[in-house]
């Protein structure tokens, strides 16, 4: 019972700082360094609504994910001299907290995606918007959703002044930095993926914010 209204605090909480004080990401972040530019992947084509369904959501999702697990086949072939790594999201990304704000339950393409990538030998590293003192009862929601958590990004109170796209490349920076060639970021904004520092980049559907 202890754990469940900690879960219930943490997604109000959660609700209200990513809607609060997350700054929108509107700021190209300085050059990256030289590194390829990432490959976007195709997103699911849906007509955006206020009104979409759970059932169209994740629907949508399913479409968009799946060339994600082809190019981890393919790029997890054959044996490589580095260290690879999938960065994701959180929020609408990974555990569905739009629709689930309280449960906040896994994604089931998403969680399949992240598991097939670890069997791999890919690092399932997370760079969300949320503040990093809540991130013990973000870690719970994750690994009880079927995600093994590698390394969990949240911002601390210096990152809350920078733009969310400047913040999630920074730390995407700082994966590299630790040795990591980053394979995939997956997320459901833009804000989420831009500004380079990955191979591929697999955008879920947010419908012009509605699930941001």
């Amino acid at each position: 019972m202890r754990i469940k209204a900690r879960l219930v605090a943490a997604a109000v909480l959660t609700g209200a700082i990513t809607t609060g004080l997350a700054t929108p990401a509107v700021a190209a972040p300085a050059a990256p360094k030289a590194t390829a530019a990432p490959v976007r992947a195709p997103a699911a084509a849906s007509a955006s609504t206020a009104t979409v369904t759970e059932a169209q959501w994740l629907a949508d999702v399913t479409a968009a994910i799946a060339p994600a697990r082809a190019y981890v086949e393919q790029r997890t072939a054959e044996p490589a001299n580095e260290k690879r790594a999938i960065v994701f999201d959180i929020d609408n990304t990974t555990l569905a907290t739009h629709f689930h704000p309280f449960a906040m339950s896994g994604i089931k393409p998403v969680v399949e995606l992240a598991q097939y990538a670890h069997a791999r030998g890919v690092a399932i590293i997370f760079v969300t918007a949320r503040v990093d003192f809540i991130a013990p009862i973000t870690r719970h929601s994750l690994t009880e959703a079927g995600y093994t958590v590698d390394e969990l990004h949240g911002r601390d109170l210096c990152d809350l002044f920078k733009p969310v796209q400047k913040y999630k490349t920074d730390e995407r920076i700082k994966v590299e930095n630790e040795g990591y060639t980053i394979i995939a970021s997956v997320g459901n904004n833009w804000t989420d993926l831009d500004g380079g520092h990955a191979e591929r980049t697999f955008k879920l559907p947010d419908y012009n914010g509605l699930l941001s």
